[in-house]
């Protein structure tokens, strides 16, 4: 009786387990003009509601149950692929998608609403479809990936030709920019008025504002990752652009067909050729070039090798040279261990420069960061329902806070370099994407971050540690006198080490398929401070390291939403609203009067508080149609404080909070794009935002004849709210159709309506009246401009 009862149990337990057999499709997705890999496409299973994307490589990889499926292929922009596939083996399918129509390349940046998207766990997240991108109407006609995030919700700047963005409340040095995984220290051309990214050599792009994946850190306010193309490996293709300021042209095509592929992008502008003919001695002109090789070696193994190299140059006649810019290179080997298992290593060197040549006092000034970064990530798809991600990456930072230098032999200058810092930072992360059921999916993780301060020339030493003290008379805080140096430190020297764990979470309930809420809590920890007294970043500013004097940012962030797609009058719409709320420790403070620039000893000028800053966001889009767009509006709030050390210490402010300096209440923001015919195509945008904080004189007194301004609380005013709006017309001639060379003409007007938004407000006393006056400085009213695009 035994043996039958073990016999029908051995029986059962193998149907239980042939009935779960369960086997792997995966592959590569591509486009098939170009061969360039595609980035989160949708391979959806209809039949079962499951489905999975692409990587930031093109790789897709899921595992189902034995049996027959219909596949569904589906990308923004591209055709639907609808297949039907029987699963009982392991099935290595790549795909190629073709373009729904053929229009000008101009920026390829996808974001997908479809409804698998409500029971993805990823939220904060904002991305712009490319016909968004080019019919948004921007300063001097050229088309700009930055500008354009500037209208999402939560997403602000400093104002006109401010350089960087603030996302939620956060300051601009806490955004981390990665262009093909290298970090950008200074994102904007021509002191903010354009950026350093080529729209036309741009792949793809996603703003993480909040539930920010562990495979990202260190910054505290999010992430801005933007991949290059990797080049068209089937034909040469040539487009480019032209415009009232700048042209630039970009150059694809196959080294070995279907194998191997180059591009080349450049811009350049010119506006200063036309100084001259104004009797103008002055030049303000930019340049960047962009490059990228991919190899594919077999089906298991890919390299790529991908460059960016940019320079600014401003000049007032030949007393004042300024010049500044990133150089970037990346070297990645994509590997395929199997149906389940990839991996990318990246080997990533970025840079940025500083130079400044006075010739009116006779030196030259230079500065800069740079890093080396060894990476290493895996993604390892455990099956239908879980996703596992881990990786390492090691940086190696180098900190010149400037090295001055006579600029000829009649200078009387003395050389003298400034004590140059190093540091290195590792980090390791495993994050996790598992759906618990149909409606409830999880992705939960934790980075290990390590920061270890290096050792240096000169250690400057202080009484009590202190290199800031506080006067109880004064009521001020001053930079305390050293009491010694020590120059014994060698490289391999620790002066500090800092140890973080930073977990991540996030959830999405789906009630349905249209509709779903979402959480997410954030740690985060940011290791390096870019000191600057101005409320955007400039040329000048001068990144520092944490050390035994200045500890990391430390930030915390929760986040609920709930999202929405639905239909009204037969257009599809879809509705994002979030509420947040972050903190942080360790925010950077000035002392009155700090001197930030050729500072040796920057900890005697600087103090470390909290921030925080909470709020709204709602974003509304329509998603068909000839008439799409969007409707965004964010109210936040966003201050930071910085109490004194002890209870005999005022601190900062009396110890109160206030304002930032990227504090804006209430902020609009509406873009509208019109198909009248396939000729001719309209865009729109409106903003609005309330005014910058600032200080206005709130009194003033005479002494020895001379009138001293009074001033109360830090950001206790504001300017004046700004606003604008600006229009676009594109014509694209309708015998694009029957021939090789395309192209299309943008007609835009920014700022219609000649708003003079201020940009700053200065007081100074009337020479003539002997009163006081109020001068607003405003840097753009009303500017028409024309582009002609074209590809061949």
């Amino acid at each position: 009786m035994k043996k039958y009862l073990l016999l029908l149990l051995f029986l059962g337990i193998g149907s239980y387990l042939l009935a779960q057999e369960k086997y792997t499709l995966s592959g590569t997705i591509t486009d098939i003009e170009s061969n360039e890999t595609l980035i989160g496409v949708n391979i959806l299973f209809p039949e079962i509601s499951n489905g999975v994307t692409t990587n930031s490589y093109g790789f897709y990889s899921i595992t189902l149950p034995e049996g027959t499926y219909k596949v569904q292929l589906s990308y923004l922009g591209y055709k639907d692929i609808v297949e039907t596939i029987t699963l009982d083996k392991n099935i290595r399918r790549n795909f190629s998608l073709s373009l729904q129509t053929q229009s000008l390349d101009e920026v390829i940046i996808e974001e997908n609403v479809e409804r698998v998207k409500i029971r993805k766990p990823q939220m904060s997240i904002n991305t712009l479809t490319a016909e968004t991108i080019k019919n948004i109407p921007v300063v001097l006609g050229e088309a700009d990936v930055v500008k354009a995030i500037l209208l999402l919700p939560g997403v602000t700047s400093a104002g006109e030709g401010a350089s960087g963005f603030n996302v939620r409340g956060g300051a601009a040095d806490q955004n981390l920019i990665l262009l093909d995984e290298a970090t950008i220290f200074n994102s904007s051309h021509l002191f903010g008025f354009f950026s350093v990214f080529n729209p036309d050599a741009v792949k793809d792009l996603k703003l993480y504002k909040g539930g920010i994946p562990a495979r990202y850190g260190g910054r505290v306010s999010s992430v801005l990752d933007i991949y290059q193309k990797e080049g068209n490996s089937k034909k040469f293709k040539v487009n480019g652009g032209i415009g009232a300021v700048a042209s630039r042209l970009l150059v694809e095509g196959p080294i070995i067909e279907n194998k191997a592929a180059f591009l080349i992008g450049g811009r350049a502008s010119y506006a200063h050729l036309f100084l001259p003919l104004f009797d103008i001695d002055n030049k303000a002109l930019f340049y960047d070039l962009n490059t990228k090789i991919n190899f594919k070696i077999n089906e298991n193994n890919s390299l790529y090798l991908s460059g960016y190299f940019g320079r600014d140059l401003f000049s007032i006649q030949d007393s004042f040279e300024n010049v500044y810019g990133n150089a970037l290179g990346n070297l990645r080997w994509n590997h395929i261990f199997s149906d389940k298992l990839f991996s990318n290593a990246s080997l990533i060197y970025s840079d940025y420069f500083y130079g400044l040549d006075l010739d009116f006092v006779g030196f030259e000034w230079n500065s800069g960061i740079s890093n080396i970064n060894l990476k290493y990530d895996l993604t390892y798809y455990l099956n239908e329902k879980m996703k596992i991600y881990s990786g390492i990456n090691n940086l190696y930072y180098t900190f010149n806070p400037g090295k001055i230098s006579p600029n000829g032999p009649d200078s009387g200058i003395v050389e003298e370099q400034l004590i140059k810092k190093f540091a290195n930072e590792f980090a390791a992360y495993v994050d996790i994407e598992h759906k618990i059921t149909q409606d409830l999916t999880l992705q939960y993780g934790l980075r290990y971050s390590n920061f270890t301060r290096l050792g240096q020339d000169e250690v400057t030493i202080y009484r009590d540690n202190q290199p800031v003290t506080f006067d109880p008379f004064l009521l001020i805080y001053q930079s305390a006198d050293p009491i010694g140096v020590d120059t014994s430190r060698s490289r391999s020297d620790k002066l500090a080490t800092y140890n973080s764990l930073e977990p991540r979470l996030a959830a999405a309930y789906a009630l349905n398929d249209d509709t779903s809420f979402k959480g997410s809590y954030t740690r985060l920890v940011q290791y390096l401070h870019l000191l600057s007294n101005t409320s955007s970043p400039t040329p000048l500013d001068v990144w520092t390291p944490s050390g035994p004097f200045a500890k990391p940012q430390i930030l915390d962030q929760y986040a609920l939403g709930y999202f929405k797609n639905f239909s009204f009058r037969e257009s599809e719409f879809t509705l994002e609203t979030e509420i947040f709320y972050k903190d942080i420790d360790g925010r950077i403070d000035y002392i009155d009067g700090a001197q930030l620039i050729a500072n040796n000893e920057i900890e005697e000028v600087i103090l470390q508080g909290e921030a925080r800053a909470y709020g709204a966001e709602f974003l509304l889009r329509k998603n068909d149609g000839a008439l799409k767009g969007f409707l965004a509006y964010t109210l936040s709030k966003s201050e930071q404080r910085t109490p004194g050390r002890n209870e005999n210490e005022i601190g900062i402010n009396q110890g109160e909070w206030y304002n930032t300096p990227y504090d804006k209440t209430h902020d609009i923001s509406m873009n509208l794009s019109y198909d009248l015919n396939e000729k001719w195509r309209f865009g729109s945008n409106f903003l609005f935002q309330t005014g910058q904080p600032t200080n206005f004189p709130v009194g003033q007194f005479q002494f020895q004849g001379i009138t001293i301004p009074t001033y109360g609380p830090r950001n206790e005013q504001r300017l004046p709210s700004y606003h604008r709006l600006d229009l676009s017309a594109t014509l694209t001639p309708r015998k694009n159709k029957d021939r090789n060379w395309q192209s299309e003409w943008i007609f835009s007007v920014y700022n219609v309506y000649n708003r003079m938004n201020a940009a700053s407000i200065n007081f100074r006393q009337n020479v003539e009246t002997g009163t006081n006056e109020a001068i607003r400085t405003s840097i753009f009213g009303i500017i028409p401009a024309v582009t002609y695009n074209f590809k061949f």
